[in-house]
């Protein structure tokens, strides 16, 4: 086995609010390796873009609890100072983040703003920066003319490219991608999926790619996470989840996917997620589980399957092993 370029172990990330304390990210590991892409699935606020923020270490003030090891190679991101942090952060890894079409500053020039991430993070010189910015919009396909165009001369579509295009520009060993497509239209996400395709197979670039649409996270995922209420359910290769889900939630979330096939009745997850304010003590899907049985009321430990897939339920205590 390839040794892990990404490497998160017992990750916990707690917000505190008026309510109580926000469990957004509990007890989260997972690795990937370099060249591979992992897509971390599941419901909106089940804390996807928490996790995203938590590796990049750009949290807000309330935050409560922040705890675990993120691995970046050897290096542990977490025992950074924040000048350390800022030679990793960009530089090695990079972020796409959520309605990052709304980031682009409208009185500055494109060409300029994906130039920046050089400048700032790399002290290029700002001429050879610009350069090397039209260069990169090239690559997720815009005319290097427009380079000297307004943000509001451009399209939705375009505009994410652009986005793209400053995560790229400093060439980091990897770039999480927060619902880089969730803003836009059909054909133009299909774009934008081809754009990040090409990137992968052209330059072996590792991604952690954020999403809730199933069948998006397919097109680019080499491995898949399925988040639930803060915690990861289920850990297996593309391969083996898109073929044959595990976890209850899993099977349910890919039940709820539309096919062509005429005889497919689609599914849908009955209930609401738990509060992540006071998650129950057992199983978090428990409630929604169809197949729950008395030794739900326990939290269950991930167990390791034939397949090398991580589940994280009581159905395979006897199949697995932890």
């Amino acid at each position: 086995m390839g040794k892990p370029l990404l490497e998160v172990k017992n990750l916990c990330t707690y917000f505190k609010t008026r309510k109580g304390i926000v469990k957004a990210v509990d007890n989260v590991s997972f690795y990937v390796k370099k060249g591979e892409t992992i897509a971390v699935i599941g419901e909106s606020g089940c804390g996807k873009s928490s996790l995203a923020k938590s590796i990049m270490r750009l949290l807000p003030r309330n935050i409560h609890t922040y705890k675990g090891e993120i691995y970046l190679e050897d290096k542990d991101l977490m025992k950074l100072n924040e000048d350390g942090m800022n030679e990793v952060r960009w530089k090695k890894i990079s972020m796409v983040s959520q309605a990052a079409l709304n980031s682009l500053n409208p009185v500055i020039k494109v060409g300029q703003q994906v130039a920046e991430p050089l400048i700032i993070h790399n002290g290029i010189d700002k001429k050879i920066a610009l350069e090397r910015a039209k260069k990169t919009l090239s690559m997720v396909g815009i005319p290097e003319t427009f380079a000297d165009r307004y943000p509001f001369e451009l399209s939705g579509g375009m505009k994410q490219r652009a986005i793209i295009a400053m995560a790229l520009i400093t060439d980091p060993d990897i770039i999480i991608l927060d619902e880089p497509t969730s803003a836009l239209d059909v054909l133009t996400q299909a774009s934008i999926m081809n754009v990040l395709k090409t990137i992968k197979d052209k330059t072996a670039k590792t991604f952690m790619f954020i999403t809730h649409d199933i069948a998006v996270s397919s097109e680019l995922a080499d491995k898949v996470a399925v988040m639930y209420a803060g915690q990861i359910v289920e850990l297996a290769s593309a391969e083996e989840f898109y073929k044959t889900p595990l976890h209850p939630y899993s099977i349910k979330l890919m039940a709820s996917v539309p096919t062509l096939r005429a005889d497919k009745k689609l599914e849908f997850i009955p209930g609401t997620p738990p509060s992540l304010i006071d998650p129950p003590k057992g199983c978090r899907f428990a409630e929604r589980c169809p197949w729950r049985f008395e030794r739900c009321r326990d939290e269950p430990p991930l167990f390791l399957t034939g397949n090398d897939s991580l589940v994280k339920c009581w159905l395979y205590e006897s199949k697995g092993r932890k």
